[in-house]
């Protein structure tokens, strides 16, 4: 066998044990964990119909991940692509989806970039996130444009009870440096928590292109270190108004400085801000009703320069610049203890500003949505329409429904179908040269997804399988001109486990995709590119003592990196240690090695990815 692929088969080895066989991934479907993403209003995530996983602040640190990617990586549905080590721009597929199929939320603001589609995940500081909702399979009815392939909702970091300061400091491969501090509250009648991170490293080669030849990656000869800070800081507080009233404020601003190998054209240096701030207000006025009022803005700022290490003159490139502008009415009445009804309305205000003109840069959008959730004894029921009204594109008419049953066992079957869109991107519509079409249409789909679980004490078990359509997918024709001409078919099923047996904690997940293009012509039937087939991921922890162990294994199948499937990158898997030594009921020293085997591989073609590395990292957290 070739070492690429011994990691991933010992992943699904284990995952495929009756050890292994439990639900989403880490503490991904604990009885008490509550997921508010999937229905816009709080409930037991093992009573969701569509599925979903929870990653919280003790996964987090437990993991030792050192990015959210990283923490990300080989989760149930997800595939991720990267452009050369920490802080490089970075996709993330969702069961199979473009990479702008998703909707990602940060204390449910909506954000990413209304010109290229891209979320900017390796800008998002994973110390100042508490917790992370994902759900997979289509949620436009509930959220309108961009929930094809599904949500994932980030919430910044919040106070416990009591005074709770925080402090970790952090050392590793690659001149990797990293510290954190935060202190948060919660009285009687109020809470805040303030957080602030700090995160440097000289990175790795980030490219082997050149600049001759055709197909050569990042087409510049820059063999040097491609280096990555980030400094973040996140606010967030509220308090009781009375007995029916809270109000809630949060901000996250990170800025980051990212080198990258490239050219006088597209430059080699980037200064990246991500900023969120938001407001919620919350009316309980009885025991039956609830309504919420939340405004937020969002900003993506990147200024490209070009620096010259022979001359050492620093020259711009470009600039970008996105703001979403966001508000929403809720109101959830519950009927009785079995039956809820929700409606509400939504509206977005993007705006692009850069050093490119685009004929329009700005655009509206207001959706009204309504939805039902119902139980009939084991029965439990949910339906869901929505209508956007687009400055561009007119009206987009969305629905969903859900179904759920326990039976014996603690079984639960669940079946749901539920319809998507994605209004093009103002790079698609009006970026300036010709390379845009102002007659682009939203992209559209159709979901089906049949799941089936089992939770026990201490164990449970998901199997979900699905089928996506999607049409009206923008591509190019044979001129190179943007149209919705391309088609979409992506079938596939996951596996999530987890089980807690003679002090042993393990934790698994597997997916397998067939993305296929649709579309007629010269690819029709191949696979959609930079998604690997299969992935699977596998984590292992054991507590002795003050001392806690912990093994990571990760596999991915092979991918192609173009639509012709001309270019193919191989499959590979690595393996991650981990130690943690309780100091005190405060401190905490862990110590990881991160692809421990030294593992070449890509995600992108000709896009270098970390080998082995080290790091050390002193926590300490009041209360813990």
């Amino acid at each position: 066998m070739k070492p690429q692929y011994q990691t991933l088969s010992l992943a699904v080895a284990l995952a495929l044990s009756p050890m292994a066989w439990a639900g989403g991934g880490m503490q991904a479907t604990d009885l008490d964990t509550i997921v508010v993403t999937a229905t816009r209003t709080a409930i037991n995530a093992e009573d969701s119909n569509v599925p979903v996983q929870v990653l919280d602040r003790a996964v987090i640190e437990r993991s030792q991940a050192s990015s959210l990617l990283d923490l990300l990586r080989g989760r149930a549905g997800i595939n991720l692509a990267n452009q050369g080590g920490p802080g490089k721009l970075s996709s993330l597929f969702m069961r199979g989806a473009e990479s702008d199929h998703v909707l990602v939320l940060v204390d449910g603001v909506r954000i990413g970039t209304a010109s290229a589609g891209m979320v900017m995940f390796q800008d998002l500081p994973l110390d100042q996130i508490e917790r992370i909702e994902i759900v997979r399979g289509p949620r436009s009815s509930l959220y309108g444009s961009e929930a094809i392939g599904g949500v994932i909702q980030i919430f910044t970091r919040r106070a416990g009870s009591g005074l709770r300061p925080n402090v970790s400091l952090g050392i590793g491969s690659n001149h990797h440096r990293q510290a954190s501090a935060g202190i948060g509250q919660t009285g009687e009648r109020g809470w805040f928590q303030v957080q602030g991170a700090w995160q440097r490293s000289e990175g790795i080669d980030s490219c082997r292109g050149t600049a001759e030849g055709w197909g050569a990656g990042c087409f510049a000869d820059e063999p040097d270190r491609d280096g990555y800070r980030n400094a973040s800081v996140s606010l967030r507080g509220g308090r009781k108004l009375g007995e029916t009233v809270d109000v809630e404020g949060h901000a996250l601003v990170a800025d980051a400085f990212n080198e990258y190998d490239g050219s006088v054209f597209g430059g080699n240096e980037s200064d990246n801000r991500q900023q969120v701030l938001g407001g919620h207000l919350r009316w309980r006025p009885n025991d039956r009703a609830d309504v919420n009022v939340r405004i937020g803005r969002a900003d993506d700022k990147a200024d490209n320069h070009f620096f010259d290490h022979a001359s050492g003159v620093r020259s711009f490139a470009s600039n970008f610049g996105n703001r979403r502008n966001t508000g929403s009415v809720q109101g959830d009445l519950a009927v009785d203890d079995e039956h809820l009804l929700s409606a509400g309305v939504d509206w977005l205000r993007d705006e692009v500003t850069s050093s490119t003109a685009f004929t329009v840069d700005s655009r509206d959008n207001t959706g009204v949505f309504l939805a039902y959730q119902g139980s009939f004894d084991a029965h439990s029921v949910e339906a869901s329409v929505r209508h956007d009204d687009n400055e561009q594109f007119g009206g987009h008419a969305t629905g969903s429904v859900g179904y759920g049953f326990k039976f014996g066992n603690g079984f639960r079957f669940t079946a749901s179908a539920g319809t998507g869109f994605k209004v093009p991107t103002f790079n698609d519509l009006y970026y300036p040269g010709g390379w845009g079409n102002p007659e682009l249409q939203p992209e559209e789909s159709r979901t089906l997804n049949l799941g089936i679980a089992q939770f026990g004490k201490g164990w449970n078990w998901t199997f979900n399988a699905f089928q996506t359509d999607i049409d009206d997918l923008i591509g190019y024709d044979t001129d190179f001109a943007l149209l919705n001409v391309d088609e979409a078919r992506i079938r596939g099923a996951e596996l999530t486990g987890f089980a807690s047996l003679a002090g042993w904690d393990v934790n698994a997940e597997i997916s397998h995709i067939d993305p296929r293009n649709q579309s007629a012509g010269s690819n029709h039937g191949n696979w959609l590119p930079r998604r690997s087939r299969s992935t699977a991921r596998v984590d292992v922890d054991r507590g002795f003592g003050d001392f806690r162990f912990g093994v990571s294994g990760f596999g991915s199948g092979a991918r192609h990196d173009d639509a012709a499937n001309l270019v193919r990158l191989p499959g590979y898997g690595t393996v991650d240690l981990r130690l943690e030594y309780a100091i005190s009921s405060e401190w905490t020293l862990q110590a990881r090695v991160t692809n421990v085997f030294d593992r070449e591989y890509e995600t992108i073609a000709w896009y270098n990815q970390p080998g082995r590395e080290y790091g050390l990292t002193l926590r300490y957290r009041a209360g813990k």
